[in-house]
């Protein structure tokens, strides 16, 4: 008997009523998983196909507590934007050609966690994990907070990766100390971001920090980096980033470095793929 055609008992059924009348279930966001994949050369059509039509899904949207989702990639003319050339989260800096963020319920991050590690190991067994690539940046992450461009106007962060926004700003910013990092929040609620946001494409940017993976998790994920110090922000955009790149977003490292707060490691533009279909994909080289 396939796992699809499992009778009830054997899915322990009942413990969905029981589990569904416990814990928070507020429609917030309280943690995301961001992760940036290197498809091996190659194997660009094979990685979008398995991620789309069978990881997405089973490896993540089906989960429990993981209420959105959407995925982004970088084409070749948008990766040689990227910057800094020395970053200490891709190298080289144009690794990372597809990126996938995810939304997961406030206070709901350890029972997702608990499930993740079980499906992905289950997926792994089943061989129903693709080999060729490399993650970049995989971090689950806890939401720091949300600026507006338009304050109560317009889609709230809970909806951004149901929005049709037409393209994704990744900035990553390490700080020198754990204190450091929380002046550094503040100075970017509280100054810098709605500075930046007055007149900008974009709409709006969470702002999150990483959590440690579970010891637990599988193999081929390293260990999240920069946990106690990292930021990363992502800008959600109105118009393709190609276009507006040089009149918004080429200078995000010098407002940083001149507060003294920190260092920009990261700053790289996305675009939406589109369901369904292997379109960019011959694009990436």
């Amino acid at each position: 008997m396939t796992d699809d055609a499992a009778r009830p008992e054997e899915t322990r059924s009942h413990l969905y009523a029981e589990l569904a009348a416990v814990g928070p279930y507020g429609a917030d966001l309280g943690h995301a998983l961001i992760t940036m994949v290197e498809p091996h050369p190659g194997h660009e059509r094979e990685y979008n196909r398995w991620y789309e039509d069978d990881h997405y899904i089973a490896g993540a949207m089906a989960m429990p507590w993981m209420y959105a989702g959407r995925r982004w990639v970088a084409t070749r003319e948008l990766q040689l934007l990227r910057y800094p050339e020395k970053s200490a989260v891709a190298q080289p800096v144009t690794a990372g050609c597809y990126i996938s963020t995810y939304w997961i319920t406030a206070g709901r991050y350890a029972d997702h966690m608990r499930w993740t590690v079980g499906i992905n190991k289950r997926l792994n067994r089943d061989h129903r994990v693709f080999q060729d690539r490399t993650h970049i940046f995989t971090a689950f992450q806890d939401h720091v907070g949300t600026i507006y461009r338009d304050g109560d106007h317009g889609p709230r962060d809970v909806h951004a990766l149901d929005h049709p926004y037409a393209g994704l700003v990744v900035q990553v910013i390490d700080a020198g100390s754990p204190g450091q990092r929380e002046d550094l929040i503040a100075w970017l609620r509280e100054d810098h971001l709605p500075k930046r946001l007055a007149g900008s494409p974009a709409a709006m940017v969470t702002v999150f920090m990483p959590t440690p993976l579970p010891l637990d998790r599988m193999t081929y994920v390293k260990q999240v980096e920069g946990v106690g110090t990292r930021l990363t922000l992502l800008w959600f955009l109105q118009h393709h980033p190609r276009d507006v790149w040089q009149d918004h977003f080429t200078d995000l490292d010098t407002a940083v470095a001149a507060k003294g707060l920190g260092t920009v490691e990261f700053v790289a533009p996305f675009i939406p793929t589109i369901p369904g279909t292997d379109r960019y994909a011959d694009e990436l080289r």
